[in-house]
């Protein structure tokens, strides 16, 4: 194979003669470009993990999600959508799939880089290896890769004709077939590569309304690739491929439905469940609600409005070109791809069958990006080799265009005044929702004479706000930026080498936000409330404020029609590191390192709070509240590398500190996007009290979260048919103390009351997970038998950005197995697999349901009456996959 070639394939190019590296059970023999140079595992001073086709194929990963199972400090996890997802390294991540957040973990397939980390829940098709690189990656990764970065490298075409064909049918009436076929065009000159997958299954929860399923499965894939070996040292790789996924995603079910209450004001920690029940449960239940999960969320039972479209068409496609030119010593890396992703937004946003807020199936729901970059690298060696040099440039320019039509349901009018009834008075019988106001003969006497007729004629506006809302709510955001960087190895001796890197990174944000809105309730219900703000008595205040924030929730509010938002953010970033790594003895490496990190600022664009209070007048200077600044990150680390025939061993202990922590939290009404920082003065508190006004930093702002900790991971060969691996992740994630909300010092919003120095959220303090493999000759035919079983054993950890206690996930033990027989060179294959093994239960992240009550335990037993005297907010959780299993066929040729 001409050289250039063998460049493009990056971890072929330096196998053994006649095995491709990712053929080795031997980890330490995989070739990895984590440098952007092809390097053996073992030699690589940076912790790497990385998985061949083998280990992937055994454990079931068709997608980067699976991947946790198998790789300790990675945590993937989706929630509203499967087309977006959240992934985590250390503990750390970007939280929710808010667009207006790009990830802290770069997504990269086939050098491209994925603006979000939903491109990588994809079906990949076959993949030669993954590469999960932890810790800060900005010098080689750029930009948002300031926890690190996944790297997936597809199979390339071959100059034999060859190919490989799967079937697989499992419970839940799942299949999934997937092909791929390559072979010479032009015999040394052009060959070409298509890949293909469909699958299909039937959702894991079950609506009793509606008689259907959710989170079902429906998709294809289709990747093609020409590899032109032009000369001898020019190759040209060009990729097209195509994502088309139409499910019903994502439903979740009820989790935790009590009312807790404050038995003894004053006593921190102490709660008691209201025995009379959730005012909130008994207002669905007097409008039609069906609550089929309360009391046993797996049961896997939800209950959607009838008639409201509750689907995701995603659709992802782009094409790319690799060139790699050997221009003597020198070679030239050029990577051009220009990509296209939509993803409608149609749901049922309250989870339940009251009608309580949705986004219609209009074509006004949806998030859509085009994106295109391009890469340029040269790189060589100088001083006979003491010195691998590299420099390059990088372009990205994005549009993205998030359309909203956020609307209020049929029902919401009747729940939304019978929740403020039942707030100054639970007594059941003063609430009729048949009336007006929610409020009964009885009941409309009651409170006349208890807040007065103003009150009550807010109450009544109140209930008429029905099927209104957003219409088309447009923002509209480009984002462009450039980089230059250089990475150089000095190889001071023999064993000793030195690694120092550089990034320059420019962005620039523009954003422009049109709002069409018909909502005609919420300004009338400012002008009768208003004065309200004034009265002495605080349950009025907090009664004033509550109806106008569930009626003008987000940007729901017709005062926004017609006001035209536009702003730009310009700003510019050094990062880089430096690496001192020390071979003691050809097996040995030992290494110590910097890294610094960034992750670009930009704008807030989900359901985001446009005013600083619920009573004032959006103009078009409120845009500035939808900012957040970027976030930066320094990094330390020391690793060692034990590699020999039968046995690996790769420890690292590492330290990041994180300024400007870029955190989303979903508040039952809002999103808020906070930039988390830490004051170097004390607060006396006021980062953990009820107030959002308190706790302004006056003196310095610096790292707002700290991730420490330790990593091992162990690879045991004892003979060429077993491979046994075994990783540990201890990551003390956590926030420091004084908290505030910006760089400025903004004092930190009230939801966030539990951070200051807790663990951070979705980061299990402890996680072990394990893998057996054996692949034993069966007679003397060529026939080898696969039996294979991994474990992931994850501590507790709290799924929710506010860390409520209702969200907190107990530890848990998830099982895959799959055992098999093979043919002689692996021609054919029959395989029984199970995941989730063992059926445990766990959440990926739960959540305050949307409109559906106020304040959370933890809020009592913080703050207890008269502030939080009653938490009746309900949550739900997006549950993990259940057990699954099935029997694969397999042939390749």
């Amino acid at each position: 194979m001409p050289v250039a070639a063998q460049n493009l394939r990056g971890a072929a190019a330096d196998a053994k003669p006649g095995e491709k590296a990712d053929t080795s059970p031997n980890t330490a023999d995989i070739v990895v470009t984590a440098t952007r140079r092809s390097e053996r595992l073992s030699n690589v001073p940076i912790a790497v993990s990385a998985f061949g086709q083998a280990a992937l194929q055994n454990s079931g990963a068709t997608d980067i999600r699976q991947m946790t199972q198998i790789a300790p400090s990675l945590m993937v996890s989706s929630t509203g959508s499967e087309a977006n997802a959240t992934a985590r390294i250390r503990g750390v991540g970007t939280v929710g799939d808010n667009p207006g957040l790009e990830s802290s973990v770069a997504v990269f397939i086939d050098g491209i880089y994925r603006s979000r980390t939903g491109a990588g829940l994809n079906d990949l098709g076959e993949v030669e290896r993954i590469e999960v690189l932890r810790g800060p990656q900005g010098t080689l990764s750029g930009r948002n890769s300031s926890a690190g970065a996944i790297s997936i490298y597809t199979k390339l075409p071959e100059f034999t004709f060859g190919g490989m064909a799967e079937a697989t049918y499992g419970n839940y009436d799942a299949a999934r077939v997937q092909a791929a076929l390559t072979g010479p065009v032009v015999k040394d000159l052009l060959a070409f590569r298509v890949d293909a997958v469909a699958s299909r299954r039937d959702g894991f929860l079950k609506d009793v309304v509606n008689n259907t399923d959710y989170n079902n499965r429906n998709r294809y894939f289709v990747r093609g690739q020409l590899l032109f070996t032009i000369t001898p040292d020019l190759a040209v790789r060009f990729i097209g491929d195509y994502t088309h996924r139409d499910e019903k995603c994502c439903g979740a079910v009820y989790t935790d439905t009590r009312e807790k209450t404050d038995p003894t004001p004053g006593v921190p920690g102490d709660y008691a469940i209201n025995p009379a029940g959730n005012r909130v449960t008994a207002i669905l239940r007097s409008l039609g609600g069906v609550l089929p999960s309360e009391g046993d969320p797996y049961n896997r039972r939800i209950a959607q409005t009838p008639g409201r479209a509750y689907s995701a068409l995603t659709t992802d496609g782009g094409l790319s070109m690799r060139v790699r030119w050997n221009i003597g010593a020198t070679q030239l890396t050029s990577l051009t791809a220009y990509r296209e992703y939509k993803s409608g937004g149609a749901a049922d946003l309250d989870y339940g069958n009251v009608d309580i807020a949705y986004r219609p199936d209009d074509g006004n729901a949806y998030r859509r990006f085009d994106v295109f970059t391009h890469e340029s690298r040269l790189s060589g060696s100088i001083l006979n080799n003491r010195v691998d040099w590299l420099v390059g440039g990088y372009y990205a320019h994005e549009n993205l265009r998030v359309v909203d039509n956020l609307r209020f349901g049929r029902q919401y009018g009747a729940f939304a005044a019978c929740r403020v009834v039942a707030t100054i008075n639970p007594a059941a019988a003063l609430r009729n929702p048949a009336n007006s106001g929610c409020l009964s003969a009885a009941g409309r006497a009651v409170l006349t004479g208890a807040v007065g007729t103003g009150i009550v004629g807010g109450i009544d506006r109140l209930s008429t706000l029905n099927d209104l809302g957003s219409l088309r709510d447009v923002y509209a955001q480009t984002s462009e930026n450039f980089a230059f960087f250089t990475h150089n190895i000095f190889k001071v001796t023999d064993r000793l080498n030195l690694t120092i890197g550089l990034r320059y990174t420019n962005e620039h944000k523009t954003l422009g936000a049109g709002f069409n809105n018909n909502n005609t309730v919420c300004p009338a219900q400012q002008s009768a409330l208003r004065p309200l703000l004034g009265s002495t008595n605080p349950t009025l205040q907090s009664l004033a404020v509550g109806i106008v924030t569930l009626t003008c929730t987000g940007n729901s509010t017709s005062a926004l029609s017609g006001v035209a938002m536009n702003d730009q953010i310009h700003e510019g970033q050094l990062t880089g590191t430096g690496v001192v790594s020390w071979k003691p003895a050809d097996s040995t490496l030992i290494y110590a390192s910097y890294a610094r990190g960034y992750k670009a600022g930009g704008y807030n664009l989900d359901r985001s709070d446009l005013t600083p209070t619920v009573f004032a007048t959006p103009t078009a200077a409120s845009v500035v509240n939808l900012r957040f600044d970027p976030e930066t990150v320094n990094a330390y680390e020391l690793g060692l590398k034990f590699s020999s025939r039968q046995f690996t061993a790769n420890v690292a202990a590492y330290r990041s500190e994180f300024t400007n922590f870029q955190l989303n939290t979903f508040n039952g009404t809002n999103y808020i996007v906070q930039n988390i920082g830490g004051c170097d003065t004390s607060l006396n508190g006021a980062d953990r009290d009820a107030s959002s006004a308190t706790g302004a930093c006056t003196g310095k702002v610096g790292k707002g979260a700290v991730t420490q900790g330790v990593e091992i991971e162990v690879g045991m060969y004892p003979t060429n048919t077993v491979t046994v691996n075994l990783g540990y992740t201890l990551a003390d994630a956590k926030y420091q103390r004084d908290l505030v909300g910006s760089k400025s010092g903004e004092p930190l919003n009230a939801a966030l009351f539990l951070l200051s120095g807790s663990q951070m959220s979705n980061a299990p303090k402890h996680t072990v997970t394990s893998s057996f493999t054996w692949t034993p000759a069966l007679g003397g035919n060529g026939l080898s038998g696969l039996f294979y079983v991994d474990g992931r054993l994850t501590s507790d950890y709290n799924t929710g950005s506010d860390l409520f206690i209702e969200k907190m996930q107990d530890g848990f033990f998830l099982m895959n197995a799959r055992i098999g027989v093979r043919g002689a060179e692996q021609r054919w294959a029959i395989e029984l697999w199970a995941q989730n093994l063992l059926d445990t239960n766990y959440q990926q992240v739960a959540f305050s349901a949307p409109f559906q009550g106020s304040y959370s335990q933890s809020q009592v037993q913080r703050f207890g009456a008269p502030t939080y005297g009653t938490a009746n907010s309900l949550f739900a959780a997006y549950l993990g996959e259940p057990r699954t299993y099935g029997l694969t066929l397999r042939t390749r040729f």
